[in-house]
């Protein structure tokens, strides 16, 4: 079964765990990792199943993910699918689940695609990459929700073995 990985990434997290994800499927099948705003081009019939990544930044996924989703509605839901969701408010116990994450939440309401599996990763404080604009901004936020404020670190919260996890269940997805 081949399966498309897409993806849409600020600071390089989210492209961190699709590469992870695809490399567990590097066993089982055929997968391709790529860039949403690359994948226009795709024949996307040559897949039989995909995930798609995408981060939050100043509380919105990018609109390159809604119009794709518009655009290929009918075969998203014709194929095995799955969403993950990547944030820094998914560092916290209490807001890494789709139900318990309100950016996810609100993405599932709002969207009209149904994913088969949903899944929210925390992402990655990268300060030190940060234009000054944005390091002093998601300080302020940091600050605000008792986060990491220390301009000079990078912190990676992302739960590996939960990124492993949710593979293995996006494996077992077959055929719809």
């Amino acid at each position: 079964m081949k399966t498309l990985i897409i993806y849409l990434s600020h600071d390089g997290q989210t492209h961190k765990i699709a590469r992870a994800i695809g490399s567990y499927f590097t066993n089982c099948c055929e997968c391709d990792v790529v860039d949403l705003r690359l994948a226009q081009d795709l024949d996307l019939q040559r897949y039989q199943r995909v995930i798609a990544g995408a981060s939050i930044r100043y509380g919105h996924f990018a609109a390159d993910l809604g119009r794709f989703i518009v655009q290929h509605l009918d075969w998203l839901h014709s194929i095995p699918s799955a969403f993950y969701a990547v944030n820094l408010t998914a560092r916290k116990p209490d807001k890494c689940t789709p139900n318990t994450n309100a950016y996810t939440r609100k993405f599932l309401a709002t969207t009209p695609w149904r994913p088969d599996l949903c899944a929210v990763f925390a992402g990655a404080l990268c300060y030190p990459r940060y234009r000054w604009f944005d390091r002093v901004i998601i300080q302020m936020i940091m600050r605000m929700t008792g986060g990491e404020t220390d301009c000079t670190k990078e912190v990676e919260y992302t739960n590996w073995e939960q990124v492993s996890a949710f593979a293995g269940e996006v494996a077992k997805l077959t055929a719809k």
